[in-house]
């Protein structure tokens, strides 16, 4: 890639042979320009490596759950959010609108709760600024220009190329560190109230340590992180999950049917119904598997010379596991490039697991919220389809589900649909 070796891993087996099997040969985050320029050269817990990384994503993950994260109360802020959504949409009244910042909204709330432990106002206009840079960010680096600057970061330096990318990041990390700096003048460290109040007490605690990886940099850029795997990530999901059930309205009716046989019209859905939901729950995977988010995965290194295949990967070499390789793998999905949910469903009609279901990477550097993700596409596709019948106001076959932009990210096509009450 450029003037740099890399190796593609091609098929769920090699996948899962490289990140699983050898997960520890293969655990290091290749570089990635774009990545690095996001994250101030490898801070957060995205794109280090060695004893930062694991600090950083051990802290993360600890004080994610100590806030919720996999607990009841999680799962209520995504229900609290999911009723906004629904009051937001009955606004529009039955109007065709583009959904791409009703979700973002509701999405980035929710780890927005868990971080500065406020959600925002859908007016507030800091939020939206907020939003537009970290929709653009994506956007961006699935680009032409991004892809082109990933293979030949001196791109960088001419004037216009990346300028709006990077004015987007630098406007993210200043949202951010206002927040921070706003939550040093009132923390307590007596009562945490949200995960910038825990890094800031853990920074303090190790304020005399020389090496420490908890400082204002690791606090910002591990922030960053949350937000660009925790609203993008979900939020482009949403809008690419509603235009495949625009396309395929029989999907949309037996969900739900399945919506008012076990749920019914009394009560908020909630994650305890999801087992019992089987066709919903496989729509869920299917939407996930059938966009493949990050078609490329984000790349990983090898932490020494390995010995894979019959081939020897030198250590340091950047290797890229192809999630569209693995998610669309017919040895492993009935109809793997098709949208259809019988690929996670029996001949009974009960859910299946299948794993070559990877859309959040696997192996030692999967998705750390994961859980969330998943939980906040169950709950988020629900409610709404509890409330609202979908309609398009384009012929079905105008409806295009190719992504109008790939690289990096797979960005759906611009549409809109029609939110009609159910009652």
């Amino acid at each position: 890639m450029g003037m740099k070796p890399v190796v593609v891993l091609c098929s769920f087996e090699a996948v899962k042979e490289a990140l699983i099997d050898n997960g520890d040969e293969f655990a290091d985050r290749g570089y990635m320009p774009l990545l690095d320029r996001m994250t101030g050269g490898g801070h957060g817990v995205i794109a280090s490596n060695g004893d930062r990384w694991k600090q950083l994503r051990r802290f993360s993950l600890m004080t994610l759950r100590n806030f919720g994260m996999g607990k009841k109360s999680i799962e209520e802020r995504i229900q609290e959010e999911a009723q906004f959504l629904v009051e937001e949409l009955h606004k529009a009244n039955k109007q065709p609108l583009d959904p791409t910042f009703f979700f973002s909204k509701a999405v980035s709330n929710v780890i927005c709760s868990v971080v500065f432990g406020q959600r925002f106002d859908y007016e507030d206009k800091n939020f939206l600024q907020l939003l537009g840079y970290l929709n653009y960010i994506l956007r961006a680096a699935s680009s032409f220009s991004g892809q082109m600057y990933n293979i030949f970061p001196i791109m960088g330096k001419i004037p216009g190329i990346c300028t709006k990318f990077f004015r987007a990041v630098d406007g993210t990390h200043a949202f951010i560190t206002e927040r921070i700096n706003s939550h040093m003048e009132s923390l307590d460290p007596a009562c945490p109230r949200d995960f910038i109040d825990c890094f800031l007490i853990k920074k303090g605690q190790e304020k005399d340590i020389p090496q420490s990886e908890f400082h204002m940099e690791a606090a910002v850029n591990t922030t960053f992180d949350m937000f660009i795997a925790g609203t993008e990530t979900v939020s482009t999901t949403l809008r690419y999950g509603l235009m495949l059930l625009l396309k395929h309205p029989e999907v949309t009716e037996h969900v739900q049917n399945e919506i008012n046989q076990v749920i019914g019209r009394n009560r908020a859905p909630c994650i305890d119904d999801r087992s019992h939901m089987p066709y919903t729950d496989a729509v869920s995977h299917e939407i996930q598997r059938f966009i493949d988010l990050l078609p490329l995965g984000v790349p990983h290194k090898v932490t020494c010379d390995v010995h894979f295949r019959d081939y020897v990967i030198p250590k340091g070499t950047t290797v890229y596991p192809l999630l569209s390789s693995v998610l669309w793998d017919p040895k492993q999905f009935k109809y793997p490039t098709q949208f259809n949910p019988e690929n996670f469903l029996d001949s009974n009609g009960k859910f299946c697991r299948n794993d070559a279901f990877m859309p959040f990477s696997s192996g030692k550097r999967i998705c750390a919220g994961e859980g969330l993700a998943r939980m906040e596409l169950f709950l988020f596709l629900t409610t709404i389809l509890q409330n609202f019948t979908l309609k398009s106001p384009v012929d079905l076959e105008a409806i295009d589900v190719t992504p109008e932009i790939s690289g990096f990210g797979n960005i759906p096509r611009p549409y809109k649909l029609s939110f009609i009450p159910v009652f």
